[in-house]
């Protein structure tokens, strides 16, 4: 797809059709960066956005504990004979 550049005040700017803005998944916060003589637009949301709190919900809940101490028998000793250290 071909565009123009539209002056902004005393800079330029490109409008993103509404398509591609939803298929890259943009929000209103993006992250501007130059590589290789190309612009590169990307969303400022981090791939782990919320999961602080995501973790607290479960802490809340309980639900945060690891399960190796849920099920005592489950050790057959092969770490302890199959496994080099």
């Amino acid at each position: 797809m071909k565009t123009k550049l539209i002056r902004i005040g005393n800079s330029k700017g490109v409008r993103i059709p509404k398509p591609l803005i939803e298929q890259s998944g943009l929000s209103e916060e993006i992250e501007l960066t130059v590589k290789d003589n190309e612009i590169v637009l990307r969303s400022a949301d981090g791939p782990r956005k919320n999961w602080d709190q995501a973790f607290q919900k479960m802490a809340e809940k309980g639900d945060d504990q690891l399960l190796e101490g849920d099920f005592p028998d489950a050790s057959n000793g092969w770490d302890e004979s199959e496994w080099t250290w």
